[in-house]
């Protein structure tokens, strides 16, 4: 081994190349340098330059006339009635109109850096920066030119009609947000009074806690230790859509659990409102109104999973975790003749978010 090794190093320090064979040395990258520039047919053509800017206005005009729709479309196809039909013409030509809006605005802005704008490449040699006069001065004069290549100063016309088009875009979302106050008739004063609204629900005294969406009436001995039952008043499973269903239910879902009666903390005036340790609590999150349907037996935790929220169901659903500002409230319940699970009166307070004010 040791004369193999000693021979390999003689015929490496012995190695030359011979004189026909070329040897390739590192050279540095060029440069490449850009390529030629190439004039387009705006450039060319004063004629085509025009069409160009007339495509760019007029889409950025047709996004204004996008945007004006969709708010013509909220009036003229109103949701409270409830009906399917009108909710769907109501999302589909609201949503038409809005897409409409932000398409030719998209449509309008590539069009006008490819045809309109100034293309013409160049280097901008980097150096060190200050926060210097010069900087400031060399900063006012790169803005100057941006302005002069984009022509966004010069060509008043595409420039006002793309204000225009930005500034319509945005009244379709401020038009939408006059349906989550709505206003008070002489047919229904309380319309516009959230607190009023969700002060009565559908439960009153003696009425059936029933399965949702059966309608089933709820017998306290079917429910089982640890379980969850969704629960509706059993008369909102007559009520048909054009009735009113969807906003009943909407207020008046509860969610029923069994606990240990043991386990249970109540204070001296809420006593009465479980029964067996069975309790039950409106289902409407007190932050925005999401539904709060995940129960953690162990922890005897409820859950909203659109933040978080966690209601301590031992100790009337009071908040632990989360954003939201006050308990869930509680429906008082007893069981009738029959052994049905009924109500003994509606909910005491407001149900739903707590943002509103309240009395």
């Amino acid at each position: 081994m040791a004369h193999e090794s000693d021979a390999l190093e003689h015929e490496r320090a012995s190695w030359k190349p011979s004189p026909g064979l070329a040897v390739a040395v590192a050279d540095p990258v060029r440069n490449p340098e850009l390529p030629p520039h190439r004039e387009r047919m705006t450039d060319k053509d004063p004629a085509a330059m025009k069409r160009a800017v007339r495509t760019v206005y007029t889409l950025f005009y047709l996004s204004i006339a996008g945007s004006i729709w969709a708010i013509a479309a909220y009036m003229l196809f109103p949701i409270e009635s409830g009906e399917i039909l009108a909710i769907r013409d109501n999302n589909l030509f609201i949503g038409l109109g809005i897409a409409l809006a932000l398409l030719a605005i998209g449509i309008g802005a590539i069009h006008w850096s490819k045809a309109v704008m100034t293309d013409k490449e160049h280097a901008e040699p980097r150096h060190a920066t200050r926060g210097r006069d010069s900087t400031r001065e060399a900063a006012v004069e790169a803005f100057a030119a941006a302005n002069e290549e984009s022509g966004f100063g010069r060509r008043t016309v595409i420039r006002n009609s793309l204000i225009g088009a930005l500034v319509a875009s945005v009244a379709p979302a401020v038009v939408l947000f006059r349906g989550l106050a709505p206003f008070n008739t002489p047919e229904d004063p309380i319309a516009g009074d959230p607190v009023a609204l969700l002060e009565e629900t559908m439960w009153e005294p003696g009425m059936r806690l029933a399965h949702d969406p059966t309608g089933k009436p709820i017998r306290a001995a079917d429910v089982t230790l640890g379980s969850a039952v969704h629960v509706i008043p059993e008369a909102l499973a007559e009520l048909s859509h054009e009735e009113g269903y969807l906003d009943q239910k909407a207020k008046a879902i509860v969610l029923l659990m069994r606990l240990l009666p043991e386990q249970l903390i109540e204070p001296d005036d809420r006593k009465d409102w479980s029964y067996d340790g069975i309790v039950a609590y409106s289902k409407v999150c007190t932050h925005v109104g999401c539904p709060v349907a995940l129960y953690e037996q162990q922890t005897h935790h409820l859950l909203c999973p659109c933040h978080q929220s966690q209601f301590d169901v031992t100790d009337q659903a009071k908040v632990i975790f989360g954003p939201a500002a006050r308990p869930l409230p509680q429906l008082p319940i007893m069981v009738d003749d029959e052994g049905y699970l009924v109500a003994r009166s509606d909910f005491t307070e407001p149900v739903g978010p707590s943002f509103w004010e309240r009395h």
